[in-house]
């Protein structure tokens, strides 16, 4: 395990760094990581939303790092494809989420990618209404 920045290099100096990349379209044949989670968060309509996986288990978020530059520190964006049914209702998309067990298909490539970088089947996650201030932060983690 290892301690990354959340958000990659950004072009130029004054823009956001990536925290999420697109994974349709593309291949990842290097520089994968996994982000352990128990839930992942979406804004809509002013509100925030809180997921987590119906049968309470942690699960692994696919991503990729980069090494450090002159002016940016070794970081990791998590990738995304179109949401499953679950999420929808709440965001077009979502993070790839990888379940516990297959975790190294991801990483050893033992699995062809296309099976890999998809959402999730319907009746995975739960949803709720996340009305506190106190929004929890996701951690700087990557292995």
């Amino acid at each position: 395990m290892v301690n990354l920045v959340w958000g990659l290099e950004p072009a130029w100096p004054d823009e956001r760094p990536f925290e999420v990349v697109r994974a349709e379209g593309r291949t990842f044949p290097n520089n994968r990581c996994l982000v352990p989670a128990s839930e992942f968060f979406h804004n809509r309509r002013g509100r925030r939303y809180r997921f987590t996986r119906i049968d309470g288990d942690h699960f692994y978020l696919a991503g990729i790092w980069r090494p450090a530059t002159p002016r940016w520190p070794a970081a990791y964006a998590a990738l995304t494809v179109e949401a499953n049914d679950d999420v929808r209702p709440y965001a077009e998309r979502q993070m790839v989420v990888i379940p516990r067990g297959r975790q190294m298909e991801w990483l050893d490539r033992l699995s062809p990618e296309a099976n890999i970088l998809r959402a999730l089947p319907p009746y995975t996650f739960k949803a709720e209404l996340w009305d506190g201030d106190d929004v929890p932060r996701q951690a700087e983690l990557a292995i």
